[in-house]
């Protein structure tokens, strides 16, 4: 399994970075985690063919997290020339919630005529799923967006990664990552509150009840940027854009 980071920025593209998004190649095929408005600058600057990518898991129900379904869909029609179908798997509510945002910001689109099927399917909290060939647990956190919001485990290829979305700290993260060959997870700060997010603090006061075996911090605020030499542990890492790692 392979994993390219798209995006790994916080809402406001701190540091100049792009939103969050997250592609892995595996046995079962490519999907994305998570697409954020500016998903597609970052797919090409990777020469990633979108329309190799069969299916797109979204944790929550915020713009810098599903806002590129929309030029997505834009480019599938008029670019891309899409004709293999497409499933985007997410709280529930999601497609209701891309129609709106879509026809705001391109009036007629979602009527357009397409070539390929488009499928929302929804997770069901704590029930596993399996979309593509891949297995994914949605785990509930706590970070308002109008929907539950989910932290995402995916098993794969006989391996099991694991995508915090955004949340505060609450114990559904343990099982999440338990055992996880890698947690990527979100630190928007680095020791200052930040509510309904994680700072390095807590994600580094509870590393060793987390139980994975690598964490890959991601979504950093200015306040994290700025102290990220001090973010110091033999299996953390930091998230950049482009960075593509084996797991």
């Amino acid at each position: 399994m392979k994993l390219t980071i798209i995006g790994s920025s916080d809402a406001f593209g701190s540091g100049g970075r792009l939103q969050t998004c997250f592609h892995v190649s595996s046995g079962a095929g490519e999907f994305l985690i998570d697409c954020g408005a500016t998903s597609l600058t970052g797919i090409f600057r990777q020469d990633i063919d979108t329309n190799n990518i069969s299916t797109i898991f979204i944790t929550h129900l915020h713009g810098d997290h599903f806002g590129g379904l929309v030029w997505w869909l834009i480019h599938a029609l008029h670019v891309a020339g899409r004709t293999r179908p497409l499933t985007v798997a997410g709280p529930k509510g999601l497609e209701e919630r891309f129609k709106v945002a879509a026809e705001a910001l391109f009036p007629g689109c979602t009527a357009t005529p397409r070539r390929f099927e488009l499928t929302f399917v929804s997770y069901e909290d704590f029930t596993p799923l399996t979309v593509g060939g891949v297995r994914v647990t949605p785990f509930v956190v706590s970070h308002p967006s109008g929907a539950t919001p989910y932290a995402l485990r995916f098993e794969v290829d006989g391996k099991v990664l694991t995508f915090s979305g955004d949340t505060e700290w609450v114990e559904t993260l343990i099982p999440a990552a338990n055992g996880a060959d890698l947690f990527i997870c979100e630190c928007f700060a680095f020791e200052a509150p930040a509510r309904y997010h994680l700072n390095w603090r807590i994600i580094e006061a509870n590393l060793d009840r987390l139980g994975a075996k690598s964490v890959m911090l991601t979504h950093l605020g200015p306040e994290a940027l700025a102290n990220r030499e001090a973010i110091r542990h033999p299996k953390v890492s930091i998230a950049e854009d482009g960075l593509q790692r084996e797991i």
